[in-house]
């Protein structure tokens, strides 16, 4: 298994946390860049959840 694919999830998970919380809080302009980092970090926590359980899935 890719044990080297931890750190993506933790830190898809660490962005997400911080991310959709903080899409609420602040002012407008801001707003929708919090948003967009919070679906970047759920798609590197997905990303990582898909590397660690299927080995070579983007290789050929």
């Amino acid at each position: 298994m890719g044990y080297r694919y931890i750190p993506l999830i933790i830190a898809g998970l660490a962005v997400t946390a911080w991310a959709l919380p903080a899409s609420y809080r602040i002012r407008s302009p801001w707003r929708i860049l919090a948003a967009i980092t919070a679906l970047i970090g759920m798609i590197a926590s997905l990303a990582g959840v898909l590397l660690l359980t299927v080995p070579n899935f983007f290789s050929r």
